[in-house]
């Protein structure tokens, strides 16, 4: 093969190793940030466990600690699946190096035989001076030199892929060994996942003797939760309706007639100039939204959903429900408006965010940093998020609405 095509091989192969570099850097992140979770989830279990009404929420915690677990296996998995293909590179990039040596150390014997044969001062003096004219002689005499200079050139090639060569070899023994921990990580894991998995059908079972509670627990929370929307639904409303009143003022104030007489719909809100560019910079978000807490998990998702023990029962949900660490805080997830401090129960209160015509509602906060009226920013801590007496589960309900109409928050929400 000529040597400009091996050049390019082992600046291809090169290239690619880099890029695997970059994507082993990145998984070993990930991995990190999961066993960050796992081990904030451990804290969430060991919270609850202490606690007699926490078999459901135990369970919640631990299908979430299943998932994390199998995402670790996952990321592991393709850690080694990388680790093999960039080995597989190193082993051609080191073949490649050991045919160029073979080649460079050939022509160099070549070289040194031929030079010994005429090493003497002598012969090659005699070499120039039999020259026919001063020209030839001249070109005989820069031949010398270029050749001199051409077999310390190869001495020096030959120095330097020796030296790629060891380094090769020596980052692919080391590739072996990681290669080696990675699956002995994976096995460590995969023992563990099971165990998990065992806990998980203990709660189950446990679960299950307890049906008749389970089932008036639910519908008393559906019958609370459909209370505090009710609330939660008039509020947006006046909140439509006030927006909508100031509008026309500010219209006819403007246009200088006579403020309209007319009730302001309270389903629609009729934006004005600024507030359609926050709603635009706010539907422009979707699906890149921070959480409203800094760490946690879905733990109950939007809409319409089965029990997870119980198929037959199904659960209604406004908003999604996060599970997060006790002394957490909420946080707004956007630039807006408080349009309201809702106190839903002695213990539980709630603040509703204006984005345009986006509202934000963010439920169970044992206590609010903010008031009717406040500009908040982006990630501005609104509250701290209460910790359930019953079950030491701490728990957030978020949700998302347009006008009246509630959207799914995890469509709006960074995928984690």
């Amino acid at each position: 093969m000529p040597k400009f095509l091996l050049s390019v091989l082992l600046i291809c192969v090169s290239s690619l190793m880099w890029g695997q570099d970059t994507q082993q850097e990145k998984l070993e992140q990930r991995k990190a940030q999961i066993q960050q979770e796992i081990k904030a989830n451990e804290k969430m279990l060991q919270s609850v466990k202490k606690k007699e009404k926490s078999a459901l929420d135990e369970y919640y915690i631990q299908t979430n600690k299943i998932k994390l677990k199998e995402k670790l296996i996952h990321t592991t998995e393709k850690q080694t699946k990388l680790l093999s293909n960039d080995m597989y590179l190193n082993q051609l990039k080191i073949n490649q190096l050991n045919r160029d040596l073979k080649v460079l150390k050939e022509d160099y014997s070549k070289m040194i035989l031929k030079s010994y044969k005429s090493r003497s001062e002598q012969s090659r003096a005699m070499f120039i001076l039999s020259s026919e004219n001063f020209l030839q002689a001249y070109k005989r005499a820069q031949y010398m030199k270029q050749y001199t200079s051409f077999r310390k050139n190869q001495g020096e090639e030959i120095g330097s892929k020796t030296t790629q060569l060891e380094a090769a070899n020596q980052k692919l023994q080391g590739q072996r060994e990681t290669k080696k921990k990675f699956i002995a990580e994976n096995i460590k894991q995969r023992l563990t996942l099971e165990e998990e998995k065992k806990e998980q059908q203990k709660l189950v079972n446990a679960i299950k003797k307890d049906k008749n509670s389970i089932v008036k627990d639910i519908k008393k929370k559906q019958t609370e939760t459909k209370n505090i929307d009710r609330s939660i639904d008039r509020l947006i409303r006046e909140a439509i309706a006030e927006a909508n009143r100031k509008a026309a003022l500010e219209k006819a104030k403007e246009a200088g007639t006579k403020a309209p007489t007319s009730t302001a719909s309270s389903t629609k809100i009729e934006l004005t100039p600024e507030a359609k560019i926050l709603a635009a910079d706010f539907r422009a978000n979707r699906g890149k939204l921070p959480w409203p807490v800094e760490r946690g998990f879905i733990s109950q998702g939007f809409g319409d959903q089965p029990h997870p023990i119980y198929n037959t029962l199904t659960i209604h949900n406004s908003g999604v429900e996060i599970t997060t660490e006790q002394g957490s805080s909420a946080r707004a997830v956007f630039a807006g408006e408080v349009t309201s401090v809702i106190v839903l129960s002695p213990v539980n209160k709630a603040v509703m965010i204006q984005h345009g015509d986006y509202f934000t509602v963010y439920q169970n906060l044992s206590s609010v940093f903010v008031s009717k009226g406040d500009k908040v920013s982006f990630k501005q801590e609104i509250g701290k998020i209460r910790t359930s007496g019953d079950t030491g589960k701490t728990t957030i309900k978020f949700s998302i609405l347009q006008n009246t109409t509630y959207n799914n928050p995890q469509g709006w929400l960074q995928n984690k």
